[in-house]
């Protein structure tokens, strides 16, 4: 190692790990570590970290009570002498929790979104509470932030369990062509704010559906709704209401969702609680796509409001449709904004800043 010290030794826990998780484990392997992954075989990039180079175990959790998982966990911890146990979910970290008993390992936690944890509840004292617990990485100062407030009575979570480290991007990893938009009756001259994501109340779509009733119909903006949300009744009836019915599409679940975020032109999601660090958000800006999201959990770290992006208050449809208006009035502006979010996710948000406040992280555990 150029700084000396041993390589380390980390098993990771996760599931189906997606390209961030991946590319992180990845980069501590190129930096000379060793890091052995457990996760699901049928996810995306299970041979993608083999081919890598990675020893990959296959293993799909049930729940925090997996027996035959936890067995396998502590199989793995005792056939290597292992620095770092990091779980990637709850369920992981349960099971590795219970597995790494009475073993001198460090046991490091992912957290990705606030709520659901409560000195009240039971489960939490089986993952984020539990006293082996040794850190917490939060994936924003939102989450941290939420950790950190958490209390009962005299309890609260130590400060100096909790961290931040952002999960890490790179453009490179954003090519693809931009989709075509005409199939979903969307016209050529139309200013084009998609919406990705899962049919959640929590996601506030609703709030972007009255938001479309205050947009001028000679601004020509048309609304792309893309997931499992074409069968939600409720969200069909803001849509007729809005007076827009005919520019709100909605998609279904589509497989090349990033791509069709690319052809637009802006994003929004306009959650109202429990977000983290939006995926489909970071997506969108990677490609050039100026965002307008909600002061939700990490959506003010990622968008700097103004400047490559809109951030708007949670709830408040009006001002969502006057940041989209703002866009659609303005489109080299709006090209502009694109182009610094791009820069942003590139130079704030990387996947070797990761890497390296992951490894050191590590370190300060008191591993060699």
């Amino acid at each position: 190692m150029s700084d000396g010290k041993r390589p380390l030794r980390v098993l990771c826990l996760t599931d189906a790990c997606d390209r961030p998780e991946s590319e992180l484990f990845i980069g501590m392997h190129r930096a000379g570590h060793q890091v052995d992954v457990m996760c699901n075989p049928s996810g995306r990039f299970f041979e993608y970290l083999r081919e890598a180079g990675l020893k990959v175990l296959p293993m799909k959790l049930s729940g925090r009570f997996d027996r035959e998982g936890t067995d396998k966990i502590r199989e793995q911890l005792q056939a290597s002498d292992y620095d770092i146990l990091h779980a990637y979910n709850p369920r992981a970290l349960a099971c590795g929790l219970r597995a790494s008993k009475g073993l001198p390992v460090r046991v490091v936690a992912y957290r990705g979104v606030s709520g659901n944890i409560s000195y009240l509840n039971p489960e939490s004292w089986l993952t984020f509470l539990h006293p082996r617990v040794d850190r917490i990485v939060a994936v924003c100062d939102a989450v941290r932030d939420y950790l950190a407030g958490v209390h009962f009575l005299g309890w609260r979570l130590p400060p100096e369990k909790l961290t931040r480290i952002y999960k890490g991007h790179d453009l490179s990893w954003y090519q693809q062509a931009p989709a075509d938009l005409s199939g979903f009756g969307i016209p050529d001259d139309a200013f084009v704010v998609c919406a990705t994501g899962r049919d959640r109340p929590r996601k506030g779509y609703d709030i972007l559906l009255k938001a479309a009733a205050f947009c001028p119909t000679e601004l020509n903006i048309h609304f792309l709704l893309v997931g499992d949300m074409d069968g939600n009744e409720g969200l069909r009836q803001l849509a007729r209401d809005s007076g827009h019915e005919s520019r709100i599409h909605f998609a279904g679940y589509q497989q090349n969702a990033p791509q069709l975020a690319a052809a637009s032109d802006a994003f929004t999601l306009p959650s109202v609680e429990r977000e983290g660090l939006p995926r489909a958000v970071i997506e969108a800006m990677a490609y050039g796509i100026p965002p307008v999201v909600s002061d939700v959990g990490g959506m003010p770290e990622l968008v700097v409001d103004g400047d490559c992006g809109y951030v708007v208050s949670r709830g408040d449809a009006e001002s969502l449709a006057e940041a989209v208006c703002k866009l659609a009035r303005d489109r080299s502006a709006a090209q502009s904004m694109g182009e610094a979010a791009q820069r942003r996710i590139q130079r704030q948000f990387h996947t070797s800043q990761t890497v390296d406040q992951t490894i050191r992280l590590y370190r300060s555990l008191g591993t060699p």
